[in-house]
Order: structure tokens, then sequence, then C-alpha cells
């Protein structure tokens, strides 16, 4: 139900970031969404990509500061509203969301978001009868 994400620490300067984009690239690694967060000093620079333990090995392999976890990954129609409704259905439940990314992808809305409470986010998304996205699914939507 949840799908793996990598979150890679870096320093907050030009050419940082180019380097692990390229780093992934050479390692033929598809980056399928990505988001960074940023501090004065670091960045943390979070992808879902095709190959989630091998981009970890390898950039770890390669002394980057990089961590892996897992996230749930749902599908929305795409229509306005329905991500509200969506994160509405976790809030009235008394889970919090820690950060939460979204696109479009062949027509559907993605939410990918990491909760307080992931046993109590998983009976919400049963109970709702949410779509959840497998991770082996998410390259085939590419």
């Amino acid at each position: 139900m949840t799908v793996n994400q990598i979150s890679i620490f870096i320093e907050n300067k030009s050419g940082t970031l180019v380097k692990v984009l390229k780093f992934l690239k050479d390692e033929g690694i598809q980056l399928i969404a990505s988001t960074i967060a940023d501090t004065a000093e670091y960045g943390i620079f979070r992808i879902i990509c095709s190959e989630p333990e091998r981009a970890y090995q390898s950039l770890k392999a390669a002394g980057v500061a990089v961590s892996l976890c897992e996230v749930f990954a749902i599908q929305l129609d795409d229509i306005p509203g329905r991500a509200a409704d969506a994160i509405e259905l976790f809030a009235s439940e008394g889970i919090s969301i820690a950060y939460l990314y979204s696109f479009l992808l062949n027509g559907n809305g993605v939410l990918i978001f990491r909760t307080d409470n992931a046993d109590k986010a998983r009976e919400v998304i049963e109970k709702n009868n949410l779509k959840v996205i497998p991770e082996k699914d998410l390259s085939l939507l590419l």
C-alpha cells in the first residue's frame, strides 16, 4: 500500500542538485516525481523513481547522504477539490500529514504523502476505498 521514497540531503549551493540529477541519469534511474524543501544551509530532495532500492544503494555507495522511507501514493480523479476531499478524510480521523506533493499523470491526480500514523492512514484508505498506486505500477504510468 506504500511506495519507497528517497530523501537526498544536499548542500544549498549552486551545482549540488545537478550533480545528483546527473548521477541518477548516469545510473539510468527515471524520476517520476520530486520535490525540494530547503533551509539556509541544505535541502532535502525527495524523489519517487523507477528503481528506488537501486537508486538508494547507488547513491549511498557514492557517499551521498540519502535515506529510504515509505510513503503513500493515492490516485484521484482530475477534478477540482479531490485532493481536499482526500486529505479531509485523514484530518477527520486525527491524522496529520507531515508533507505532501502532488502531480497529474495520464489524466489522474496523484498524491504522495507521509503521515504521523501510517497504520491509521491505511485504515482510512481501506475504509474509504481510496485507490492506492502500488510501486510496481508507478513506472507503468509514465
